[in-house]
């Protein structure tokens, strides 16, 4: 059984191929309220936080970091969304 870190690696091991789609882009700045911001380097320098959590659930992994839980489709690499915790 995979473990919280062996996800974090396995992300990590693959952060260059992380990427969006133009309505996830519009989606997260939405969400997040960012603006002009590169949503897609902004989900991967949270993603890079030494206090990120990042566990897998079916076919997605999540991470969560500054009250904010990002979530990527574990095949594609894919940002699907992010909100702002509660």
């Amino acid at each position: 059984m995979d473990t919280e870190r062996d996800y974090s690696k396995k992300l990590m091991d693959n952060i260059d191929q992380i990427h969006t789609t133009p309505m996830g882009m519009e989606r997260i700045k939405r969400n997040l309220k960012l603006g002009d911001t590169d949503v897609v380097e902004y989900c991967k320098n949270k993603m890079r936080d030494k206090n990120c959590i990042i566990y897998r659930q079916g076919k997605n992994w999540y991470c969560e970091v500054d009250h904010i839980k990002i979530t990527v489709n574990a095949y594609s690499y894919t940002i699907i969304t992010a909100h702002i915790l509660k």
